[in-house]
């Protein structure tokens, strides 16, 4: 299904030093095709026409490499100071027309359309300011968990490097795809600091400050965590490569 109202940024810029290669971690291929193809693959279902890439490391090699299959914009991220900064650069290459935006990673290579289909009508629905889409792992070393307050509404996320040993048990995790009210996110990306142990600045910042302004947030948990799962070393790039098979786009 296409949305005329949507706009979808891929955050495509990192390094990926974890892979120990010299090769941008959103080229490495998965069944024959880089990540970052395969990402595009099931968002040009949802907005053919209004996606933007942000590139940073060997940014020509991965435009040239998008372009070879799609017609897709480009910004670069110059610094690569953290996903919220990511963001903030590819915003303004949207159409004026886009009132929600999607954003996805491009080491997320099993992703499905249906999934992101599915995220999106929840979003609009709920008539959210922001969606976050999670999942459960038994293992949930690395990712950002998701915490909910006493009524089992979103209070944060916080990220592995920041998390604390109770925060850490916990299993429900963020799976870096985001829904946003384009006015909203506009409005917010500026107040992001980066005071974290990573002094970067991150988009799961966009949580509380969302919630210090009393606007909706949706968590919609996914039952089939292999989706969502970042590719960030060698073998989790093999695990994809075996999991790619029983997933059908």
């Amino acid at each position: 299904m296409e949305y005329s109202d949507l706009g979808i940024i891929i955050l495509a810029a990192g390094k990926g030093t974890r892979m120990r290669s010299s090769k941008a971690k959103v080229l490495h291929k998965v069944a024959g095709k880089s990540m970052l193809v395969h990402v595009i693959e099931s968002a040009v279902k949802l907005a053919r026409d209004n996606i933007v890439v942000v590139v940073g490391h060997q940014a020509a090699q991965v435009k040239d490499e998008a372009a070879r299959f799609f017609s897709v914009n480009f910004v670069v991220q110059e610094q690569l100071l953290g996903t919220a900064d990511a963001v903030k650069v590819a915003l303004p290459g949207l159409n004026p027309g886009v009132e929600t935006v999607l954003v996805l990673c491009g080491d997320v290579p099993l992703i499905q359309s249906k999934t992101l289909e599915d995220f999106v009508n929840n979003h609009k629905e709920s008539s959210a300011g922001l969606s976050v889409l999670a999942t459960e792992l038994d293992d949930p070393f690395g990712y950002g968990r998701i915490i909910l307050d006493e009524q089992g509404k979103l209070v944060c996320i916080r990220e592995e490097a920041d998390a604390d040993e109770h925060e850490k048990k916990i299993r429900r995790v963020n799976a870096g795809i985001y829904c946003f009210d384009k006015r909203l996110l506009t409005s917010i990306i500026d107040e992001i600091r980066p005071e974290n142990n990573q002094a970067e600045y991150y988009l799961t910042d966009t949580v509380e400050i969302a919630k210090n302004r009393h606007k909706k947030i949706a968590v919609i948990t996914m039952d089939d965590p292999d989706q969502v799962m970042g590719v960030n070393t060698l073998e989790e790039l093999a695990k994809a490569e075996g999991l790619i098979g029983r997933l059908h786009r």
